[in-house]
């Protein structure tokens, strides 16, 4: 079940990663507070590319600075005035391909995040009306300084192996909700297609539901300065599922007064290099003829962000002219929203001619269609999300049934389809469909036979009795083997850690063992009030050899251990193994004073899972992310023999090494390409996948 109960059992979860309410009424994006001017009257972040621009700046100081990237930028607005080769292909139309990651938890197709293709091209239809001012439609304005950015958007038609696609990446990341660092150090790294023949966009569903999107700022060209932080791996932008599309051409979960797409095309805005129009700074310029805080002399200057949509506002008198809160770098009501100006326009085409990532996207020519057949399937491999989670009851649970997408990339409908499949190359089983698949739509198929871990391969041998295309019917994709492993240590004494939040008279908590007979207990704690102030629990646990306990952690307000500035954790260790670990118990969405409950279970008794239980699982990477080179630390006592396999993240091979007693265990991956990889490590009779991102 996708939904969160009031008793929310995660045994050993490490993915469900979200934030929680605020209590104290701060507001925090990339653990930033918001301004309280940055804050609409109902309650929502419009925008957070601001705060992401001084997240990735703090991640490394040595990027340029806002200073360097305005000098080099009115350096080349000004060459690009006398250059009319600068100018794009197709009559001065710069043509954009874009790919649209609907990023959800396993829900069907239309229901929540998980939105509809129509939601999607809704978004598209909206970005084209405004950058292109677009007659009759919401987009266009008849404002003197009102330009059309000659600029369109086309869902991308190629993907990134050569293949048809509808531009629509669906991902079933199994998590109910993303924080923004989240999103930036998981989600974007394990789905983005190369930015410099996409733009990608990501739609999400928000663990803080009032953000409603963010995007990664353009770079210069300018040499001698360090852009890591701002790897291609995170670029592109960012909304919220409830705010992506426009209500008035599809169906689907809007949430007005944003409702009318103005959010991405807000968003694309700081993509292609525009400021908020006020300059994100409080002090009115002290010039009338250039607008010195947004960068561009034909918007009028304002003192801060405009909610709502109020005609003639004028935050800054001393300065001649209205507000534009029709424009789409305010903040203004989706409606509201009609105009970018002639020096906003200059700014972007700049950006699209110079800007690293951005230049390449001018001449991508993946939104253009390559030749389709009447019968073309293609298999995607789901992602494996909970299920077999072990207990005291049954600490070796079997793996769940794999699932994978069967999609018509065909001209005709697809009525039938066969898979052939096998798991870890060993006996092939085969699977009929049928059914009645339009054009870009897709079935989901649960494949019988594949309950047990390995690699999973999979290939479509028929389709509507002969499939025209073979570059993409197969699939490969490793499922890890140690994430139904009790967690087990050789100990009868235990240390317990606890760090809450300031909200301590919400925390509880117990340890039973398998009888359900509770052996230690405590809370709720002090309520200290003060921002930042964790109570901190820390134990000795005596407990009898050979037995299953778990342990259950309550917060009776809803939202966890998490109060906004403090992020509270909690773990057990016995013998030098953690055998839990709860980096952040945090919940959003639930009403006030629901009590909220996790469980975490472990063990000391080995015939419980003899086969598994190993140091192994105290084997790491670091690195990690890493550039070059990264180092598996294996710690003492562990057989050093065995073998090391790289899967990328569609399941492929990409590398292996021999391990021995002697072996350097540095690994060398300057010669992968960016993404997230699976290190399939074996080492004497046992074995474990660690996940990497290649940076």
């Amino acid at each position: 079940m996708k939904k969160i109960t009031l008793i929310l059992s995660l045994f050993f979860c490490f993915s469900c990663v979200v934030f929680a309410q605020n209590k104290s009424g701060d507001r925090t994006v990339f653990g930033k507070k918001i301004s309280p001017e940055n804050i609409s009257p109902s309650g929502h972040i419009r925008c957070a590319s601001t705060e992401y621009e001084q997240y990735l700046r703090e991640l490394n100081p040595n990027m340029e600075s806002l200073e360097q990237f305005e000098k080099w930028m009115a350096k080349k607005i000004e060459e690009q005035k006398y250059n009319q080769e600068l100018l794009s292909q197709s009559g001065g139309i710069i043509y954009i391909p874009v790919v649209v990651h609907v990023i959800h938890n396993g829900d069907a197709y239309g229901v929540n995040e998980n939105i509809t293709d129509e939601q999607v091209q809704s978004q598209i239809t909206v970005m084209n009306q405004d950058f292109r001012r677009m007659s009759g439609t919401p987009g266009f304005n008849t404002n003197p300084v009102g330009a059309d950015v000659q600029v369109e958007f086309v869902l991308a038609k190629v993907d990134p192996n050569g293949n048809p696609t509808n531009g629509i990446n669906r991902v079933n990341l199994c998590q109910a909700s993303w924080s923004t660092a989240a999103i930036n150090s998981t989600v974007k790294p394990a789905t983005i297609w190369d930015p410099n023949l996409y733009m990608n966009m990501w739609s999400v569903n928000f663990t803080d539901t009032s953000l409603l999107g963010y995007a990664q700022f353009p770079e210069s060209t300018l040499g001698g300065l360090s852009t890591a932080s701002q790897s291609a791996n995170t670029d592109g932008v960012v909304a919220g599922y409830r705010f992506f599309g426009s209500s008035d051409l599809a169906t689907g979960s809007f949430s007005a007064p944003f409702d009318k797409g103005r959010t991405m095309t807000h968003e694309v805005g700081h993509y292609l290099g525009l400021r908020h129009i006020w300059g994100d700074n409080s002090a009115c310029p002290t010039t009338n003829t250039v607008n010195d805080k947004d960068f561009v002399a034909d918007t009028p200057a304002a003192n801060g962000p405009n909610y709502g949509c109020v005609a003639n506002t004028n935050t800054c008198p001393s300065n001649p002219g209205n507000d534009m809160i029709q424009n789409y770098m305010d903040y203004t009501d989706d409606t509201c929203m009609n105009i970018f100006t002639a020096g906003q326009k200059a700014r972007i085409t700049t950006v699209m001619n110079n800007s690293p990532r951005r230049s390449t996207l001018r001449t991508s020519t993946k939104d253009v269609a390559i030749p389709l057949f009447a019968n073309d399937a293609e298999v995607i491999i789901e992602n494996l999300c909970g299920g077999g989670e072990p207990t005291c009851t049954t600490p070796n649970p079997p793996s769940p049934a794999k699932v994978v997408l069967l999609y018509n990339r065909g001209t005709s409908n697809l009525t039938s389809a066969t898979l052939s499949y096998n798991m870890n190359g060993g006996t092939n089983f085969v699977q009929n469909w049928t059914g009645n698949l339009a054009p870009n739509k897709y079935a989901v198929v649960t494949l019988t036979n594949t309950t047990v871990n390995g690699t999973l391969n999979v290939t479509i041998t028929a389709a509507n009795g002969t499939d025209q295309r073979a570059s993409n019917n197969s699939a490969s994709k490793t499922f890890g083997t140690t994430s139904s492993s009790l967690p087990y240590a050789n100990a009868t004494t235990f240390t317990f850690d606890l760090v809450g939040d300031r909200y301590g008279d919400e925390i509880s908590w117990n340890l039973r063992n398998q009888a359900g007979t509770i052996l230690y207990q405590g809370g709720p704690y002090t309520d200290s009030g003060i921002e930042g102030t964790q109570p901190l629990v820390n134990q000795q646990w005596t407990l009898p050899a050979n037995g299953c306990y778990y342990l259950t952690v309550r917060d009776s307000y809803g939202d966890g251990l998490f109060d906004g500035a403090a992020q509270g954790y909690y773990t057990v260790v016995g013998a030098g193994v953690t055998v839990v670990n709860v980096p952040d118990f945090v919940v959003s969405g639930n009403p006030a004073n629901t009590v909220v409950t996790r469980v975490s279970y472990f063990t000391n008794n080995v015939t419980l899972n003899a086969d598994s239980f190993s140091l192994i699982d105290e084997v790491s990477l670091y690195p990690n992310p890493s550039k070059n080179f990264f180092t598996i630390d294996v710690p003492q006592g562990i057989d050093r023999n065995g073998n090391m396999e790289i899967f990328n993240s569609i399941g492929q091979k990409v590398a292996s090494k021999v391990i021995s007693s002697d072996a350097d265990l540095t690994v060398n991956v300057s010669e992968l390409s960016n993404g997230v990889y699976f290190l399939n490590l074996n080492l004497g009779d046992a074995n474990k996948t660690l996940r990497f991102i290649k940076e």
